[in-house]
């Protein structure tokens, strides 16, 4: 027996408030082709030089990252990703399966987590570290259901331990019109064991555009969605974004963006007014449904400056970004 009394409460730290817990197990699971590898290596990239990249990453150093890629191959995709991410691949390490492939339970991970003092290790996709010659079909079935949650709670463990973020990448199931908890993985188990999970998935409508969703969140509120952009010129972050996990899974338009409605405002009253009292700014806002929060980030987005006239607040518009 433990008695509580003898125990040190803590609170939770955060890779990426409230994404990514640290010593805990984070699932980032998706389509397959719909952008969850080239989300997870760019936030190793940027790691890796001791930058954010949203405004939930604090970071002032480096930090270690390890990433294990069953799928793509070193030197032909996964290093040219990382580069073109503008990584610092000194410090994003691989554990070599050359001779002997990796499971979730390999004890090489906890070494290599020592080793480097990694921060964060991602397995992609968790489907290829189950061991055993198990496949995500097979563990719908009840023992090896019961095996996979073992594995997992051994994983998180090792994330507790050492206070590393781990995270889980992972595809979904053909199960079209289930809960997002249902399709994930294949098995309801790792979406238990995990305390975040997160939804990568197409726009529709947005050929470019990902959406990133928090479909769990054991330890703090549910995170705002995001969303990035993919082209020729490579991985763009766009931060908030307005769209629901059902949306993404159901393949749904999302109703227009909040974001875009709420820099077409200021655009909008910037052609009759150099400046607007900000109170009035924010009933227009309301009156449309765009969030304070959404406001205040359009605001900052087009360069809008707030200025003090006898105790009254204005949002100047004269030299708003277009």
């Amino acid at each position: 027996l433990i008695k509580l009394s003898e125990i040190q409460s803590q609170e939770v730290s955060w890779l990426w408030f409230p994404f990514i817990p640290y010593g805990k197990l984070t699932i980032i699971q998706g389509d397959p082709g719909d952008g969850k590898t080239t989300f997870i290596l760019n936030i190793a990239a940027k790691l890796s030089k001791g930058e954010s990249l949203d405004g939930g990453m604090n970071f002032t150093e480096p930090l270690t990252v390890i990433y294990q890629s069953a799928e793509d191959g070193l030197a032909d995709t996964v290093k040219p990703r990382l580069e073109q991410a503008g990584a610092d691949c000194e410090k994003i390490s691989v554990i070599d399966e050359k001779i002997k492939s990796l499971s979730m339970i390999d004890e090489r991970l906890e070494q290599a987590v020592i080793k480097t003092s990694a921060k964060l290790l991602i397995l992609d996709p968790i489907q290829a570290y189950l061991g055993g010659g198990m496949d995500y079909e097979q563990i719908q079935q009840v023992g090896l259901a019961n095996e996979a949650r073992d594995m997992t709670k051994k994983l998180a463990a090792l994330a507790e331990r050492y206070q590393c973020a781990i995270v889980l990448v992972g595809n979904m199931n053909k199960a079209a019109g289930n809960k997002a908890a249902y399709r994930g993985m294949g098995s309801i188990d790792f979406f238990a064991v995990a305390r975040s999970v997160l939804l990568v998935g197409r726009v529709e409508g947005e050929e470019n555009i990902r959406a990133v969703v928090q479909i769990k969140n054991n330890l703090a509120a549910f995170g705002h969605p995001k969303a990035f952009a993919l082209s020729e010129d490579g991985f763009e972050w766009l931060g908030d974004y307005e769209i629901t996990a059902d949306e993404v899974l159901g393949g749904i338009a999302p109703k227009a963006n909040k974001m875009e409605q709420a820099k077409r405002l200021l655009r909008e009253q910037a052609e009759t007014n150099n400046a607007i009292q900000s109170n009035e700014v924010f009933n227009l806002a309301d009156e449309q449904g765009i969030s304070k929060r959404t406001l205040e980030n359009a605001k900052k987005e087009l360069g809008v400056r707030a200025k003090r006239i006898n105790n009254t607040w204005y949002w100047e518009l004269d030299k708003i970004r277009q």
